[in-house]
């Protein structure tokens, strides 16, 4: 069967799309196959360390989600379909831990090994792309498989990040299910699509908004453009609600570590106050261990600025 070829938004990185790195050593290797081309030697198969059955990682490589992918699809022989984090690390989505397991999907089997997951889930011929050459699950397939296969809080991070990153609707991802209906954990995803926001750049950023939504406050529309005096777009804010002038800031490390960061930081809060916007502040800490003071500053902020809260 012919699948179509696709590309995301984002270039991905040729170590894990060709199995090269940036100086055209071989990053991901079938061991056997690279010595019988005479592509490596076994004295050069020395500096790789096998990472599966007859595939080996260069010992400089980066190990990361979608080297990862490519490693178990070389482990599979072509013979399977990039799934999960697997395939959501091929569309170009950030913020999946090398330490997540590979996932595939190979019909008839569901043999795993260390670092792979072979599940034998159905899959309808347009759910499967290629993407250089390896087999993937669509974007709204992947996202389809993550929101009923994880806890819904990292779902909701890892679909806002892969919706974000390839474009993928949520409507796109009901469609997905409106076809696989008797699936388990159907109600699990209707959950996560319902909380989904492309707009969120960061893990943190959905796990804030999600505070708040939890806490009763209405939903906050995500990346706000804040125009000056003259209409012109000078910065773009986390959260917030326009009609209301308030503003939600997640401030992550890089807010205190980089000068240059943090200097445009405290400009851009007077130009904001300037405006005529509150700014509600928070970080990693409040999020783990006083979401409610986060909540209650900011329903404090949107009472005085005349909401409905």
């Amino acid at each position: 069967m012919r699948y179509p070829q696709t590309r995301n938004s984002r270039r991905l990185s040729s170590a894990g799309l060709s199995g090269f790195d940036d100086g055209g050593i071989p990053a991901t290797v079938p061991g056997s196959e690279a010595l019988r081309d005479g592509q490596l030697t076994r004295h050069g198969l020395r500096t790789y360390r096998r990472l599966h059955r007859d595939v080996y990682v260069h010992r400089s490589a980066e190990l990361t989600a979608l080297s990862r992918a490519r490693a178990a699809w070389l482990w599979a022989d072509g013979e399977a379909v990039l799934a999960g984090f697997s395939a959501a690390a091929v569309h170009g989505t950030r913020w999946i831990g090398v330490g997540e397991s590979a996932t595939l999907i190979r019909r008839g089997s569901r043999r795993s090994v260390d670092g792979i997951e072979v599940r034998a889930d159905a899959l309808l011929p347009d759910e499967v792309c290629r993407v250089g050459e390896m087999l993937v699950t669509t974007p709204a397939r992947t996202a389809f498989d993550l929101g009923r296969w994880l806890p819904v809080d990292r779902a909701v991070e890892v679909l806002d990040s892969l919706c974000h990153d390839t474009g993928l609707r949520p409507a796109e991802i009901s469609s997905v299910a409106g076809r696989h209906r008797g699936e388990r954990g159907l109600a699990s995803l209707r959950d996560v699509v319902s909380f989904v926001d492309p707009g969120a750049e960061s893990p943190p950023e959905t796990r804030t908004r999600l505070v708040l939504i939890r806490g009763g406050l209405p939903a906050p529309e995500t990346q706000i453009p804040i125009e000056d005096r003259r209409g012109r777009v000078f910065a773009r804010a986390d959260l917030g609600w326009r009609r209301w002038k308030v503003l939600v800031e997640y401030d992550g490390e890089h807010h205190w570590s980089d000068e240059r960061q943090r200097t445009w930081d405290i400009e851009r809060m007077e130009r904001l106050a300037e405006l005529g916007w509150v700014v509600v502040r928070v970080n990693a800490e409040q999020l783990r261990r006083r979401p409610q003071v986060i909540v209650a500053r900011v329903r404090d902020r949107l009472r005085q600025a005349g909401a409905p809260v």
